[in-house]
């Protein structure tokens, strides 16, 4: 498993944080360790889990990765 902290433009309230952990948390091969305003600790499986997978994930829930996902 390895661990990536991604950085998150548009969250502002506990509904942000609410949102954004529940969209990741449907991410097989995903575990979110934290989530707060404006980023989001992760740890993964790299075999089942790509940079694409984590950036859908985000904007489907409504915000967006200030940098990209090197995973």
């Amino acid at each position: 498993m390895k661990r990536q902290t991604l950085w998150i433009e548009g969250m502002s309230c506990a509904h942000c944080v609410r949102a954004l952990r529940e969209a990741l948390s449907r991410i097989p091969g995903l575990e979110v360790l934290t989530v707060e305003i404006g980023r989001a600790e992760v740890q993964y499986d790299p075999h089942q889990v790509s940079g694409e997978h984590i950036h859908q994930a985000v904007q489907e829930a409504g915000y967006r990765l200030q940098t990209p996902i090197t995973l």
